[in-house]
C-alpha cells in the first residue's frame, strides 16, 4: 500500500495528500446531461447561423439525430435543405452525401 503522506523540504511535519471525493453516479449523470445539453445548444446555434429562419426544421433534425432516428427532408427548392445537411455534417465531422429523388427510388 502507498503512504499518503509526503515530507516537504525544510519541514519536519508530513503533509497529507488532499483526499478526492468519489463522484456519485447521480452526479456523473447530471454532468453528462448538462454536457449533452451544452453540445446540443452549440450545434443548434451553429446550424441557425447557416440556415436562417428554419428553427423548427433544425429542432426536428437534431431530435432525430439525438434519438438515433432518420430524417427525410422534403420541400420546394430554395428552402435550405441541402445547406442544413451540409452544415450539420460539417459541425459533427461527418461526410455529406446527397440523394436526389429519381423515379427509380
Amino acid at each position: 500500500m502507498s503512504d499518503q503522506t509526503h515530507e516537504h523540504v525544510g519541514s519536519a511535519e508530513p503533509v497529507a495528500e488532499p483526499a478526492t471525493e468519489p463522484t456519485s453516479p447521480a452526479s456523473t449523470q447530471t454532468q453528462q446531461r448538462q454536457r449533452a445539453s451544452q453540445l446540443a445548444q452549440a450545434l443548434r446555434n451553429e446550424l441557425q447561423k447557416a440556415v436562417i429562419g428554419q428553427n423548427a426544421v433544425i429542432e426536428d433534425v437534431l431530435t432525430a439525430l439525438i434519438g438515433g432516428g432518420h430524417v427525410l427532408l422534403e420541400g420546394v427548392p430554395g428552402l435550405g435543405k441541402t445547406l442544413l445537411v451540409r452544415a450539420l455534417a460539417s459541425c459533427i465531422g461527418c461526410e455529406f452525401a446527397r440523394i436526389q429523388f429519381t423515379p427509380d427510388l
